[in-house]
């Protein structure tokens, strides 16, 4: 009979835990702090620890770092038990080798599933050190979002290539930029490009680097992003949308972690962790023969799927109430429960980006303290020429003319094209709004 060791301090919770282990046919020995787990883990020989995150004392992630650093405990599966899911902790219980993070309260259905897959295929991950220092904190707590949280912390626990998938404006590079702060890579250099964003014809000395003269224009060598990334993480976002001949090259760099600069003969080898991202479906690219399949396997190492935002529920709320404090960190504005009811059940085309401009945008068009539902505007959210990045990219004078079209559009939009309730609503007077309107061709 396999023997259970439960690391949790509430007498209550962890009486419960041992029952559900024990109706599933194993032994069950409870020790009521980390100190109490460690002096007894040789003694109990156990076969999984449930361990709690917050105990008294000695901290849970203190205790899972102590059990994996030892050479006879570290392939023992260790379950964290939390009641208060945290990105940070998920993805650093995951990095240290924990072999699943679960949220309290616990259903018998989960406790029944972790067991039976930890038991039969116990992990073997080795504990590391992570600096979480310049990490931006993942918000989200819903299920899938635990998901992904869980794959960024194994994904830092090794150099394995990443191919992170996903809408766009799902926050593919926040994820790529997770698993770099908490890799051993974390203190070197993260560089990204954005593969669709770069002519084709450029793309190779924009990753390669050229030498001086290689081509008309060339006047100084250039280093390219690999060589900038050396030591780091080069994230190559949208790569399904490379060029054949250019996915060609690309397969030889991550085989061989070594590229030759435009223009010049010597290979330069690169130490560098590759994460790629695409809004692409590449499987069926490479049915299409639009993407290499060799390529697609050398990417396709460890695949981290991130969730539309319209699939992740409570998050919405959670983000948006965390970008209102963003735009406005000593007053941000507050979403009534008509606002929040919209926020829900909008679908979100543009997922976590098209919420963030809103919310960004509101902040500064919103005259009273609370956001109602009357104050939405999704449309006006996914305008690209709204986008607060763009506006912030301009000078004083075009960010303010932008941001009057911006505000006029709105309000009579809001007004059904009343002009008169459209300018008591901007609080100007009406000829003024009319010379805004000639101003702005509207």
């Amino acid at each position: 009979m396999s023997k259970i060791l439960i690391v949790e301090d509430d007498a209550g919770f962890a009486s419960s835990l041992a029952e559900a282990v024990r109706d599933f046919g194993y032994e069950v020995t409870i020790a009521p702090s980390g100190e109490d787990a460690l002096a007894r883990f040789d003694e109990i020989g156990a076969a999984l620890v449930f361990l709690d995150l917050r105990l008294r004392g000695m901290h849970g992630l203190e205790v899972l770092r102590a059990l994996k650093s030892h050479p006879d405990r570290a392939s023992t599966p260790v379950v964290i038990l939390t009641a208060f899911a945290d990105s940070a902790n998920t993805i650093e219980a995951m990095k240290l080798g924990a072999f699943d993070h679960l949220t309290k309260p616990i259903g018998r259905d989960d406790i029944r599933g972790v067991l039976a897959r930890a038991l039969t295929h116990p992990p073997t991950i080795a504990a590391g050190k992570i600096d979480i220092s310049s990490a931006e904190e993942l918000i989200g707590s819903s299920l899938p979002m635990r998901e992904v949280q869980k794959l960024i912390g194994l994904a830092a626990s090794s150099d394995a290539t990443v191919l992170v998938l996903g809408e766009t404006g799902t926050g593919k590079e926040l994820v790529a930029r997770a698993v770099h702060c908490h890799s051993e890579r974390a203190r070197r250099p993260f560089v990204a490009v954005n593969c669709a964003a770069i002519p084709a014809e450029l793309l190779e000395s924009e990753l390669f680097g050229h030498v001086r003269g290689a081509f008309t224009g060339a006047l100084q060598a250039r280093a390219g992003r690999f060589r900038e990334a050396d030591g780091g993480t080069l994230f190559l976002d949208e790569i399904g949308d490379m060029t054949s001949a250019m996915q060609a090259k690309m397969l030889r760099a991550l085989q061989d972690r070594a590229i030759t600069p435009v223009g010049g003969s010597s290979v330069q080898h690169v130490d560098v962790r590759v994460i790629a991202a695409t809004r692409h479906d590449l499987a069926a690219l490479v049915r299409e023969e639009k993407f290499r399949e060799d390529l697609f396997y050398r990417l396709n190492v460890l695949r981290i799927e991130l969730p539309p935002l319209r699939e992740r529920g409570s998050d919405i709320l959670l983000l948006a109430e965390h970008f209102l404090r963003r735009a406005l960190p000593d007053a941000p504005k507050k979403l009534s429960t008509a606002a929040a009811k919209s926020l829900l059940e909008h679908t979100w085309p543009g997922n976590v980006r098209e919420l963030e401009n809103l919310m960004r945008s509101l902040s500064l068009t919103v005259r009273g303290v609370a956001i109602d539902h009357g104050d939405l505007d999704f449309e006006t959210a996914l305008t690209p020429g709204d986008s607060i990045d763009e506006l912030l990219a301009l000078d004083l004078p075009a960010a303010t003319a932008r941001l009057e079209k911006m505000l006029l559009q709105k309000a009579l939009r809001k007004t059904g094209n009343n002009r008169a309730e459209a300018a008591r609503r901007l609080g100007i007077r009406r000829q003024f709004l009319y010379t805004k309107l000639k101003e702005h061709g509207l």
